[in-house]
């Protein structure tokens, strides 16, 4: 695994608002990086990233089958318990799912290691699925990539397979189904994201309406609407779960048909209380770090550095690095009264005073691609550069 350097195209910016990446650059910050690339050989991507990345999501969802059976482990998710039949129901019924994100600490040499699994509303789709796939053609076309380079990256290809498989499966409900895309106003990087998926969606065959979160409503029924008065009954939604269920429409979840991309089941492998259970299921598993519960403080020792996460943390908001019983870096954010698990620090690797996280995408249970992030700290934020990758040899 090494980080190459490499001379940008020189039409790159003028291309990506051609295509629609139009937060390429967000508030005077470089987010896509191409001054370098990653390159892997195919045995760390198949080996150590492929492999782990579908056996790590089966064991998660042995996590939420066992957690949807047990109130005193849904407690210890954090999420209303109002709410845990219709998510146990969704799980019960077998709404599918589309697409997760898992995050790996990996230096091209020792097993990568979860660092946590988002499977709610992961970003970075349109940038791993297309942006980074025209790179690495653009480059070898232009000669300054070899043409034996290839790039792991199906995401789009199956994207598209899954959301034509997930209409066949709406179909047997009702006809005539159209698919709502819905995220919050104010966010480039998230309209960016759903605009992508909401044209993969085309592509299989689905006719889409957008609109903003702020916007669904509720007729006198009760049922959610878009800003036509049409009834919500199919939505694809990137705003967590966990802000869903205390919306002021949560309540009305469940009572009438809706299907939703994610299904409410993945509140629970978003929420960071997977961690100590995968811990608790698979203990001393190779791609796993040592994770507890806040009240399991006594299993951390003060001999190890600890990572400090909130259960409902995105984006690496109010993250803590613990070291010798002080907090050593720490990140500002929203988040931290729902609850914290602890998880044993294993540092990301550098490359040129970077530090690189790896992401892998799965799409229906299977390992999809790669995204590489880097930054200066050793925590990745929402701001944290986006990197190509390419494999070879």
């Amino acid at each position: 695994m090494f980080r190459i350097p490499i001379k940008e195209r020189d039409d790159w910016k003028m291309l990506a608002e051609e295509y629609g990446f139009h937060f390429h650059t967000m508030h005077g910050e470089r987010y896509w990086d191409e001054s370098a690339y990653y390159q892997f050989t195919l045995a760390q991507i198949e080996h150590d990233l492929e492999a782990p990345s579908e056996d790590i999501h089966q064991m998660c969802l042995h996590v939420v089958d066992k957690v949807i059976k047990d109130e005193s482990l849904m407690q210890r998710f954090g999420l209303p318990a109002k709410h845990w039949d219709f998510i146990a129901q969704s799980w019960q019924t077998k709404a599918p799912s589309l697409y997760s994100r898992l995050d790996f600490a990996y230096d091209g040499k020792s097993p990568a290691k979860l660092y946590e699994n988002n499977a709610d509303t992961p970003t970075s789709l349109y940038e791993t699925g297309f942006w980074q796939w025209l790179w690495l053609e653009q480059n070898v076309n232009q000669g300054r990539l070899s043409i034996d380079c290839d790039q792991f990256n199906s995401l789009q290809e199956k994207l598209i397979a899954r959301l034509r498989q997930i209409l066949q499966i709406e179909q047997t409900k009702r006809a005539g189904q159209t698919l709502h895309f819905a995220c919050c106003k104010g966010s480039i990087e998230d309209r960016g994201t759903v605009q992508y998926l909401e044209d993969c969606a085309a592509e299989a065959g689905i006719a889409t309406e957008f609109i903003y979160v702020e916007d669904i409503g509720r007729d006198l029924a009760g049922q959610l609407t878009d800003s036509k008065n049409q009834v919500i009954t199919w939505i694809f939604k990137l705003y967590p779960w966990e802000f869903m269920l205390n919306e002021s429409f949560g309540d009305l979840l469940g009572r009438h048909p809706v299907s939703f991309i994610e299904p409410p089941w993945k509140s629970l492998l978003s929420n960071k209380a997977l961690l100590p259970m995968l811990w608790r299921e698979f203990p001393d598993h190779p791609n796993l770090l040592p994770a507890y519960f806040g009240d399991e403080i006594h299993n951390v020792t003060s001999e190890s550095t600890w990572v400090k996460k909130p259960l409902f943390s995105r984006e690496g908001a109010n993250v803590s690095i613990i070291q010798s019983g002080n907090t050593v870096v720490e990140t500002d954010g929203p988040y931290g009264q729902e609850g914290h698990i602890y998880q044993q620090a294993h540092m990301l690797p550098k490359f040129d005073n970077s530090y690189t996280l790896i992401g892998s995408w799965l799409v229906n249970d299977q390992a999809a691609g790669i995204s590489v992030r880097e930054d200066s700290s050793p925590i990745t934020q929402d701001m944290s550069r986006y990197l190509p990758h390419v494999i070879r040899g």
